[in-house]
């Protein structure tokens, strides 16, 4: 694929990511105006607005000099729609988990949770999965974002960076076993990805802890990877330990710190 294309893509990645990020700021500036009353009967609905926004985006709100910096660097895209709805060389082909389940452990440093991800229901996101944590990438990463509301509970991991940013260099797609009725039960696994981006899926999951209604958004919902088997009282723990005070009284950094120490599947 042209060098210039990819770039393309990616400017435009980065516009589309800083837009919706600058929406969820403007989301949390007018909820900070509303009164109590207002306040507690909308808070769930711009929760899962922030959630659509930012699940796979969960670092600093840009500036708009850095928004505008991105936007200077849009070009007219030059890749063919099938071009830009394709995944790169370095991610695993879908034929390696299809059919196929993988069982395992995800070793907290709070605890384990034996895990299963189904290659026949999602054999893209399977592939991907089984290949990072083969490749030991989860080792030492973190899970930085935790959800308590009330019908929203997820516990958020495996952002490169530490702070939910996505990696550009490693984005793939379809949407694949996504929920008719946007309902994620508690134990389910999913894909984190970039608000409205069918391709925007990354490195990073998220473990529902309680049952959760998560709206589709213009892409369409998030990719049902699998299913945590024993040890979701792990995570439902580390969710009453509760999250770092900020701007959200109940998204935020989990309180007591979370972080990897192995990923494993056979």
């Amino acid at each position: 694929m042209a060098a210039s294309s990819r770039s393309a893509r990616e400017a435009k990645r980065r516009v589309q990511q800083m837009e919706a990020k600058r929406e969820l700021r403007r989301d949390q500036d007018r909820r900070r105006k509303r009164d109590n009353i207002v306040a507690a009967a909308g808070g769930g609905a711009a929760l899962v607005l922030a959630l659509v926004l930012q699940l796979a985006v969960f670092s600093g709100n840009p500036s708009e000099d850095d928004f505008k910096a991105a936007e200077a660097g849009l070009e007219s895209p030059t890749a063919s729609p099938s071009a830009a709805a394709s995944n790169g060389p370095e991610i695993p082909k879908p034929e390696t988990a299809a059919g196929k389940k993988f069982t395992g452990t995800l070793a907290l440093n709070r605890g384990s949770l034996g895990v299963e991800l189904d290659g026949t229901k999602a054999p893209q996101a399977a592939a991907v999965f089984k290949s990072l944590a083969d490749q030991g990438f989860y080792k030492g990463l973190s899970c930085h974002r935790l959800t308590t509301a009330e019908s929203f509970g997820v516990l958020q991991c495996g952002s490169k960076s530490g702070d939910g940013s996505g990696d550009p260099a490693y984005t793939w797609g379809p949407l694949e076993n996504t929920p008719a009725d946007n309902k994620y039960p508690a134990g389910t696994i999913a894909v984190a990805r970039t608000g409205g981006n069918a391709y925007g899926n990354g490195t990073q999951f998220f473990i529902v802890y309680k049952d959760t209604q998560i709206p589709a958004d213009a892409a369409g919902g998030y990719t049902v990877v699998g299913k945590v088997t024993s040890g979701l009282d792990v995570v439902s723990k580390i969710a009453a330990a509760g999250i770092k005070p900020g701007s959200s009284a109940t998204d935020g950094a989990p309180v007591e710190p979370v972080t990897i120490d192995s990923f494993s599947l056979k």
